[in-house]
């Protein structure tokens, strides 16, 4: 354990060993809670491992009428759930032991497993394949292209990695390692067997999202999302990526909340390239101009070997009948997304802290 920015210890136990498991903990807190609470369930298709349900639940914890709400959510990316789910559950914690307060005029909206079939498998998409992150396109449109994915496709499934990573090395030396990251995880419309494959139809967080900005009216109140993903960029930070337009009013209210270590992607000071269909454009559509969104990224190891772990899960799921390699499989996405690391742990405990407080004060003031 060690000391956080409120002062108080940080307890790494709240990292859950399943989304069951997780899900449980989280209500245990919600319905121990003396404060304001509403809480809502969302359905998933499909079955955990073990049988279980798949559901997306919500918290709203204050004044329903509050003029300012932070909302922070987990598993849009269900496998990087697992460090969603202990910063809400270290949150939640904090808020019982009245450690931290909610401002006056202000309101939490907790969203846990926002893919919560991928949560309970330990993959990044949902039952059909589909990447959230790459779904918020208007799909009564043409599709957006990514054609430098078909150039590279073939080697996605290939079983030499070596031979993989030569090609990669090749285009990236030959268009540049930004092209080389946009063409594999920038998002594609085509290929639901591949990564980062944005779908054909709205998928189940989208659905949610949509209908709690219009249930809660967020449209028309101060908002600061904060969406917690794992697995990109340097080993425990915290990164603050802003996928706002870099003169929009949303890049300057997250630089005003959030200070100078705000990154751009359109500005290329992320590590995180520009890509297609984020959930960010979705709640940007949605935001007035005293909102932002933010993505605190943790980053674990390098993208290359974030490819090769994601791009493994891919073709172990698009064979037949390796249940087994699957599984072992399963526990690499772990690692990967959220590694069992007590020192990890606590670095990502510590930052969601100071990030959370810095949404809280910044939408309340």
């Amino acid at each position: 354990m060690s000391l956080s920015p409120y002062g108080t210890e940080i307890d790494t136990r709240v990292f859950p060993a399943s989304y069951a498991k997780a899900r449980q903990a989280w209500l245990s807190l919600i319905t121990a809670m003396t404060t304001p609470l509403r809480h809502e369930i969302y359905q998933c298709a499909g079955l955990g491992p073990d049988g279980e349900s798949l559901l997306t639940d919500t918290a709203w914890i204050g004044d329903e009428q509050a003029d300012n709400v932070v909302v922070c959510l987990a598993a849009t990316h269900g496998v990087e759930g697992f460090a969603g789910s202990a910063i809400q559950l270290d949150l939640l914690q904090s808020l019982s032991k009245r450690q931290l307060n909610i401002p006056n005029d202000t309101a939490l909206l907790l969203v846990h497993a926002l893919t919560p079939w991928g949560y309970a498998w330990s993959r990044r998409c949902d039952g059909d394949g589909v990447d959230l992150n790459r779904n918020a396109v208007d799909f009564s449109q043409p599709l957006p292209e990514n054609p430098d994915y078909y150039k590279l496709r073939e080697w996605l499934f290939v079983a030499d990695a070596g031979q993989r990573q030569q090609v990669f090395a090749d285009f990236s030396r030959q268009y540049g390692r930004v092209a080389l990251e946009k063409a594999i995880s920038g998002g594609q419309y085509r290929d639901p067997c591949g990564p980062f494959y944005g779908g054909s139809a709205p998928a189940h967080g989208r659905l949610v999202c949509e209908d709690l900005i219009q249930r809660h009216n967020l449209a028309q109140r101060r908002v600061a999302v904060v969406d917690l993903h794992t697995g990109l960029g340097p080993y425990g930070y915290g990164e603050i990526i802003c996928d706002h337009h870099p003169d929009s009013a949303g890049a300057a209210v997250a630089q005003r909340w959030y200070g100078d270590s705000v990154t751009l992607p359109l500005a290329g000071t992320s590590s995180s390239v520009p890509k297609l269909g984020l959930l960010d454009y979705l709640w940007h559509a949605n935001m007035n101009p005293q909102s932002c969104y933010v993505t605190l990224e943790f980053g674990t190891y390098s993208t290359d070997h974030l490819f090769e772990v994601l791009l493994r899960d891919h073709q172990l799921w698009a064979a037949e009948d390796i249940n087994d390699q699957r599984f072992a499989h399963s526990m690499e996405m772990r690692r990967h997304f959220c590694p069992n690391d007590n020192a990890w742990q606590e670095m990502v405990l510590f930052r969601a802290r100071q990030v959370l407080g810095q949404a809280l004060r910044g939408v309340s003031s």
